[in-house]
């Protein structure tokens, strides 16, 4: 019964992206740039590409259950951005890195259970603290 669910990753892609609009911050999507997806490829470092998309740095953004797609300007070129769902690996806020892990899937493979990161909504996080230094860590909670 299990097999013809279908996978709840684009459902938290959805959430954690709304999340971090509803709350102020940046919403950054980590991708595995195989053959694929579309993206700027000058932008890809180690086959993996690290995409803004909030609203403010994409156009006709669409989550879809087996896509994610809009247009964004890199270097001020609009450019058509389309990845299947299952190389999203990671959906976090720039600001403070709270966000969602996803384990690498195969085509055709089905979601794992997502890891999860605690989001920032405990105790007396105002969400006003200034972003951490260097880059954003997720952890991966097994």
């Amino acid at each position: 019964m299990a097999k013809n669910l279908p996978s709840t990753k684009p459902y938290m892609i959805r959430a954690i992206h709304e999340w971090c609009t509803d709350n102020g911050f940046t919403p950054y999507i980590a991708v595995n740039a195989d053959q694929s997806v579309r993206v700027p490829r000058e932008f890809v470092r180690d086959g993996q590409i690290v995409l803004n998309i909030g609203y403010e740095a994409t156009g006709n953004l669409q989550i879809a259950n087996d896509a994610i797609s809009f247009q964004a300007r890199f270097g001020g070129v609009a450019r058509d951005i389309y990845f299947p769902v299952g190389n999203v690996t990671a959906i976090y806020a720039r600001e403070n890195g709270a966000g969602m892990a996803f384990e690498a899937e195969l085509p055709g493979e089905a979601d794992p259970a997502p890891s999860v990161e605690d989001t920032g909504g405990g105790s007396g996080d105002d969400g006003k603290s200034p972003p951490p230094a260097g880059r954003p860590k997720l952890q991966r909670i097994k």
